[in-house]
Parts: structure tokens; C-alpha cells; sequence
């Protein structure tokens, strides 16, 4: 299980599966050529040896010249401050030369699977300049902790609707919120919802891994609609607060 995580990090660094397969193999075993590591991996020599040279191509590997030519895996910290160097001088070129940037579609988009969704939370978190209001598990709220306390922190309004996580202290808890307004609901599992700056409503499933799907929209209607509900939840879950004391 874990050579198969492993693997699929190294692709999203822009090493194929073959590559980086050979690449964990190169680390573990030092500088090799590619008889060797066809014959540690089963995997043909003719596939090796392309492998290798992606890897050297795309800096994972150097190559040194002797009776035969073999390859050192380069650092993993190395090759991925690298890649990662790479991507941003590519993102300031791109947001330096893209065309004029378009209004943000009202209509409706669905986004699924649980890393596109989460992407697109912390985005609108990002961009997010007068208010938020979200709700969701802790569970799931946990993993946008930092975005939320960026957000406390420039004194931008965010209001939380989200369980009370069982075993957990009470001033951890109000300190993971410091700023931060929360409302006490009943667990709601995989159901999330935001709104940021009453213009953008996110709203669906996380947590079901590539089973999620969101609805994201500009749309002023379905925004009011959404919003509306949200204040009904809250104004229903103050009612409960004042009836308990």
C-alpha cells in the first residue's frame, strides 16, 4: 500500500507510473544501471532504460559515464523544492500573460471527488474579502483550519456551523475557533455548505472520496435561497441555545 502512494505522489511531480516506480528502486538502491534495476523490478530493460532517461530529463536523476552508464536518484527534497520552484515561476508567467480575466460564471458547475472540492473550499476561502459562513463536520472543517484562522486573523467575518468534537476539551476547542463564531449542530456527516461574501454558494458532499459532488454557483437566486436557509438554521439553533439555559 505504501509503494502505491508513494507512486502516485511522485506522479503529481511529473514522473510517469514507470518512472517513478524505478525511481523509488533507484533511491533504495543506490547509483545502478539499467540491467540492474530490470533485474530488481521484473520490469523489461528496454522499459528501464526509457524510464531512466525521463527521469534524468526531468531531474529526478543524474547520470554518471563510466564502462557502463548509470543513475543516482536525485535528493526527494531536492527534486521536489525543484519541480516546486518551477511551478511557481510558471504561475507568475501565467497570471503575467493570461488574457483579461472573466467575470465569474453565475451559472451552476458541478465539481466532484473529494481533492477538487477541497481545492475549491480553500480557493473561495482565499478569495473570500467580507464574510463566510460555512458548515460541515469537524471532521472535515479540521482540514481548513489554517484558511479559517487567516481569515479571524484580517478581522474577515466567519460564522461555523459544526459538531462538538467528542473527548475534546473545551478551551481547545474555543482555541482552535479563536475569532471565530460557531454554532453547535448535530453531526451532519458528509454534508457541507458555504457561502463566501454572499455571492458564492458551495454546496454538496465531502468525504465520500471520488463519490463526492459539489454544486458551485454565482447565481444570485439560488444564493439568497441558500442564505436564507443558513439564517434559519442559526436563528433555529440560537432558539435551542436560549431554551436550554
Amino acid at each position: 500500500m505504501e509503494e502505491k502512494v508513494l507512486v502516485e505522489h511522485l506522479t503529481a511531480f511529473g514522473l510517469t507510473g514507470q518512472e517513478a516506480m524505478i525511481y523509488l528502486e533507484l533511491f533504495r538502491s543506490g547509483t545502478s544501471n539499467g540491467y540492474e534495476l530490470s533485474k530488481c523490478t521484473g520490469i523489461s530493460r528496454s522499459n528501464v532504460y526509457k524510464a531512466l532517461e525521463g527521469l534524468a530529463d526531468k531531474g529526478a536523476a543524474y547520470i554518471s559515464e563510466g564502462t557502463s552508464r548509470k543513475y543516482t536518484a536525485v535528493d526527494a527534497e531536492e527534486f521536489c523544492r525543484n519541480k516546486i520552484h518551477s511551478l511557481v515561476r510558471k504561475q507568475s508567467y501565467l497570471l503575467e500573460h493570461m488574457p483579461k480575466e472573466r467575470k465569474e460564471t453565475e451559472g451552476y458547475i458541478t465539481i466532484i471527488a473529494d481533492e477538487n472540492i477541497s481545492d475549491k473550499i480553500r480557493n473561495m476561502l482565499i478569495k473570500a474579502k467580507k464574510r463566510v459562513y460555512l458548515s460541515m463536520s469537524f471532521v472535515l472543517l479540521e482540514q481548513f483550519h489554517k484558511e479559517l484562522k487567516e481569515l479571524a486573523a484580517k478581522k474577515i467575518k466567519v460564522v461555523v456551523m459544526t459538531d462538538y468534537p467528542e473527548g475534546m476539551d473545551e478551551d481547545i476547542f474555543g482555541g482552535r475557533f479563536k475569532g471565530i463564531k460557531i454554532y453547535i449542530t448535530s453531526n451532519k456527516k458528509n454534508q457541507i455548505g458555504i457561502i463566501t461574501d454572499s455571492k458564492y454558494v458551495l454546496t454538496g458532499e465531502l468525504g465520500r472520496g471520488r463519490e463526492s459532488t459539489c454544486l458551485y454557483t454565482g447565481q444570485a437566486n439560488f444564493v439568497q435561497v441558500f442564505k436564507d436557509s443558513m439564517k434559519n438554521e442559526i436563528r433555529l439553533l440560537e432558539l435551542e441555545g436560549k431554551n436550554k439555559k
